[in-house]
């Protein structure tokens, strides 16, 4: 531990933190760094040994590890062993950490040589079907989003330096968006996975006439088959439907269901 900090009079450790990257646009790490009025404060919170956005050092001495991106390869397989056994606390962080993301695309392709050929030509790289983090370790925290939002992980890092149980919300997008008193985009022609995606990003996307993609996964107890019908009543297809719960792989039985049906 480094020098401690204090909150309400009460002294709090100030743990060493890294930041690590696999498959990835390192978009949430850089909605971190953007966060310019608070970042002060949000690295006060910690002490960052290592963070390749930001800093030269490369710190190898760290408690909590924010990993950024899904596993494609094998040798990404073996990096996020090796940091799971060096840090107390691992962090999925974003969509692609938590459930594949966006990346997770390219496992709907049966075939993953023809995959190579057709993008990367003569020149293969090695690669494999895409997986979130907790498919290879255990994963102590996840934080959903694609980027993330800067306020949430603010919150959620307090609470992880007071020793704080993080809570995420259990009720969907749709209730942040009705709080708001925006229009259901359904009725705007817009498909929407705000009934079964889970809340947390203040309905961010609904509330700019955008429909949810389902970026943070589902929310408790989410009511798959309503939404189906839901999607059926306003005259979206199946495969509408998939591309949304496939988008960010955080739906994925529920995709293979409808696939099964289809």
């Amino acid at each position: 531990m480094a020098r401690t900090l204090s909150l309400f009079g009460m002294e709090l450790a100030r743990p060493k933190a890294a930041f690590f990257e696999f498959t990835s646009c390192e978009g949430c790490q850089l909605e971190l760094v953007n966060r310019e009025e608070r970042l002060p404060l949000f690295l006060d919170l910690l002490e960052i040994v290592q963070f390749r956005e930001i800093m030269d050092e490369q710190g190898d001495d760290f408690e909590i590890v924010f990993v950024e991106g899904a596993v494609s390869r094998r040798d990404e397989i073996k990096r996020l062993k090796a940091l799971r056994k060096r840090a107390q606390t691992l962090v999925a962080l974003g969509s692609c950490a938590c459930f594949g993301g966006v990346n997770r695309l390219k496992n709907r392709f049966a075939d993953q040589g023809w995959v190579q050929r057709t993008v990367y030509g003569d020149h293969p790289v090695e690669t494999m079907e895409v997986t979130p983090l907790a498919d290879h370790v255990r994963v102590d925290l996840e934080i959903y989003g694609c980027p993330v939002r800067k306020e949430e992980v603010e919150k959620i890092v307090a609470s992880l330096v007071a020793g704080k149980t993080v809570r995420h919300p259990q009720y969907p997008v749709c209730m942040e968006c009705k709080a708001r008193e925006e229009v259901c985009l359904f009725e705007l022609g817009e498909p929407c996975l705000g009934p079964v995606t889970r809340a947390g990003c203040d309905a961010w996307c609904p509330a700019n006439r955008r429909g949810c993609w389902g970026c943070r996964g589902p929310a408790e107890a989410a009511n798959l088959e309503q939404m189906a019908r839901t999607m059926e009543r306003y005259g979206f297809s199946d495969e509408t439907l998939l591309d949304r719960l496939e988008c960010f792989g955080g739906f994925p039985r529920a995709a293979q269901a409808i696939r099964r049906h289809g």
